[in-house]
Order: structure tokens, then C-alpha cells, then sequence
């Protein structure tokens, strides 16, 4: 079921050609919002855009490259004005054990999802107001353990974390920040991470014994967007199958 709770708003997803992020997209579309979608790969982001139609717009670049963000916020300051909801989605992630891990692992991994993640909300804070929503795209991973994911699992750890501090630094400016963490979900990310028999071992150890749909973790998302969220901040929403609750 849609709504119009995002009726006039002006929302930023980052890694929003695919996966959960094109899932939210439409979503807040449906909700009423216009929405610019962020993704490194123009080939997804021209399919991203048919599908979503009008009332969305597409920007090149990379969360870990500043100068790509300054080139976003150019246009929605152009096109918009004012920026309601950040949805800072984009990450990346890979398997590789303890005696494994590399420098470039580690390089990848933070830059994109935690120096990535600090610069897309820093950069959107001139363009937000009171009501303003920040969420940030967190894990189970990063509550829970598993094997050869700790590279990942720590920045997203660390996501969590930021979303407590930054509560605090965003005191008396009415924008309120928090993480959705997925569990397992059907995305294109996922499966290029673990693999097929990967998902299905993930899949398993939820209580619901499945993984969640994008279209899922995006209603979380327009949750946290919308005002039926209003005195949330600094708070995790799972939608992870109870995964990392038991």
C-alpha cells in the first residue's frame, strides 16, 4: 500500500539504480516524492530512470569521490532548491577470512561505506531543514558475526555508530538521522558477495527461513522518510527476518 506521506519532498538515494535503492526510489516516488537517484554505472542508471519515470533524475558518480557529491547537490540545489530526505544506500562489501584480508579490501570497504557515508550527509546538510530525514543503510552484519565477512561487518558497525553520534551533532536542527539494516536480500550486491549457495545459507539462519524482497527493506525506508517517524533519531530498524534479535 502507497500513501502520499512524501507528498512535496525532495530525496537523494545513493546506489540507487539497483537493488534496494531502485526498490526505495519508487517507493518514495509512489509516496509522492521527487527523487534523485545516485549510482556509479550510467548504463543502470538510464534503465533505473524508465522505470521510475518523471519525477526522478539521475546523477553520475561515486560516494567515495567528494567532488561527485559536490556535482549532486549542485543539481538538486539547481533543480529543487531544498533536500528533505538523504538516503545514503550505497555500499559494498566482500568475503575474504581472516588470513585473507587485504589492504585493498580494507581501502574499498571503508572508503566507499563509511567515508562515503560521512561525505553524502555532510555535503546534503546545507540543503536540509527542519523535518529532515538521514538514513543510513546499516546491517545485521554489522550487530551479528559470520566467517570472512569482518571487513564489511566493521564498517557497518561503524555506520551504526555514526548515526548516534551525528543525533547529537544535529541537536536543535530538526533533521533526525537513523539506520535500516537489512538482513539477507535479494539484490545484485548480495549475490555477487556470497554467491547463490552464499544466500541460501544466510536465507536459512533467519527465523523466517527466507530473504527479504527490496521492495521490503524500501518500506522500511519510507518509514524513516515520512513524518510517521517524527520522533525517531539515532535508532536502527531492523528488517532482517529477526535475524540479528535473537
Amino acid at each position: 500500500m502507497t500513501t502520499n506521506k512524501l507528498n512535496g519532498k525532495t530525496a537523494v538515494i545513493t546506489g540507487g539504480a539497483t537493488g534496494i535503492g531502485i526498490a526505495a526510489a519508487k517507493r518514495f516516488i509512489e509516496d509522492g516524492a521527487f527523487v534523485f537517484i545516485f549510482g556509479r554505472r550510467q548504463e543502470a542508471l538510464d534503465a533505473a530512470l524508465a522505470e521510475l519515470g518523471p519525477n526522478a533524475r539521475a546523477v553520475r558518480g561515486s560516494i567515495s569521490d567528494p567532488a561527485d557529491l559536490d556535482r549532486l547537490y549542485a543539481q538538486v540545489k539547481a533543480e529543487r532548491g531544498t533536500l528533505d530526505i538523504v538516503f545514503a544506500n550505497a555500499g559494498t562489501g566482500g568475503v575474504l577470512a581472516l588470513g585473507e584480508i587485504t589492504v585493498e579490501q580494507i581501502d574499498d570497504t571503508f572508503d566507499t561505506n563509511v567515508k562515503g557515508t560521512i561525505f553524502t550527509v555532510q555535503k546534503a546538510l546545507p540543503l536540509m531543514g527542519q523535518g529532515g530525514s538521514i538514513i543510513l543503510t546499516g546491517s545485521s552484519a554489522g550487530t551479528t558475526g559470520a566467517a570472512a565477512f569482518s571487513v564489511y561487518s566493521a564498517s557497518k558497525a561503524a555506520v551504526r555508530n555514526l548515526a548516534k553520534s551525528w543525533a547529537e551533532d544535529l541537536k536543535g536542527t530538526g533533521i533526525r538521522v537513523n539506520v535500516l539494516s537489512p538482513g539477507p536480500t535479494a539484490t545484485e550486491l548480495a549475490k555477487a558477495a556470497v554467491g547463490e549457495e552464499g544466500l541460501k545459507v544466510f536465507a536459512s539462519m533467519n527465523p523466517l527461513q527466507r530473504m527479504a524482497e527490496p521492495a521490503e527493506v524500501a518500506a522500511g525506508a519510507a518509514f524513516l522518510a515520512s513524518d510517521d517517524s517524527s520522533f525517531m533519531t539515532a535508532s536502527e530498524v531492523a528488517v532482517d527476518g529477526g535475524l540479528a534479535q535473537i
